[in-house]
Parts: C-alpha cells; structure tokens; sequence
C-alpha cells in the first residue's frame, strides 16, 4: 500500500519540525521536559522566533478491585460464602500535557558577542560560572534556566522576555498619544 509509506514520510517530516536542541530536553537532567525551538504558535507575527516547553502529562495506572457478587451471610451474620471480586485496572491521566511557547531572540540574532554579553550578564547575578567564550554551551543554558526559573519559565532557550530583562535586547517603545 501507498498510504502506509507516505503516512510514516509525514511523521517523520513533522517530526523534523520540531527538533529537540542539542544538550537540551530528554538526556540532559530534565524528567519528561521536551523543548525547541519552534516554528511559530498559531497567529505569531511573521519574521518572530519562538521556543516552545512540552510538558508530557502525568499518567497514573489505578488497579482497583471491584465487587462483582457479595458475600453470602448466615441468618447469625457470619459469612457462608465470601464475596467474588474482579481487579480492574486502568489509565488516568493526573496532569494534563502543557505547551508552554515563548517567543526568543532568532538564531542569526544569537551572535558569539551577543552570548559572551548573556554570559557577562549571568555571571554578574552569579548564575553562571563558567569563561566569557561567546558559547551556547551547557553552563549557559543551565545558567539561563535558572534565571527564568524566577519568571516561572522552566526552559534553557533563552527568551526575548529574559534577553530584555538582562538588558540584551531593547524593550520596544509604547507611544502614547496625548490630548489635544
């Protein structure tokens, strides 16, 4: 069959899509937490970057034993014959999946000189301790995560939010229009 082929050729084209960031995600220390650097969420402005944090949800497998007949009882109360139970298990999800995105710096935007200012900034806060080498390496982002850790965002991509908290980024301007 066709279908079959071209189905899997799909998956694994979505799949590209998404693709975790080196030294980030599953293997890296996190339990369960998925993160890249996306496409866009739905409705983003053109020409913006965004990170995305997949949290997979939380399933609980629950056995239960479930009465199927009761126990026969003597006219005195005591037990004839005792009571047939069945075990039921099943799946219930405890936490639901959560896509957290945020929009970040772009890649061509991440030069060595604007990641040795992020490592200086970090450093300055005493969140990271590595050498000044304009390098995205692992002290960094670990650095990163814990400095958006504080804003309630659990990711080592660096977001706009945080680059313009740092003072890396500049905040845009809000022009208001006064009374005539």
């Amino acid at each position: 069959m066709i279908t079959r082929p071209l189905s899997l050729l799909a998956i694994l084209a979505l799949a590209a899509c998404d693709a975790p960031l080196p030294g980030i995600g599953p293997g890296s220390g996190e339990s369960g937490l998925i993160q890249t650097l996306a496409e866009a969420p739905p409705g983003a402005a053109p020409g913006t970057c965004w990170g995305k944090v997949v949290t997979p949800a939380v399933i609980e497998t629950v056995t239960e034993q479930v009465l199927v007949q009761p126990p026969e009882l003597q006219p005195d109360g005591s037990i004839a014959a005792p009571g047939i139970y069945r075990t039921e298990t099943r799946q219930q999800i405890e936490t639901e999946r959560q896509v957290t995105w945020f929009e970040t710096p772009c890649p061509a935007d991440l030069t060595p000189d604007f990641v040795a200012s992020l490592q200086r900034a970090l450093k300055a806060r005493t969140l990271y301790r590595g050498g000044i080498t304009g390098e995205m390496d692992a002290r960094t982002h670990a650095a990163v995560r814990k400095y958006q850790q504080a804003d309630g965002l659990n990711s080592s991509i660096l977001s706009l939010a945080g680059a313009r908290k740092l003072g890396l980024v500049a905040v845009e301007r809000v022009e208001t229009q006064s009374e005539e």
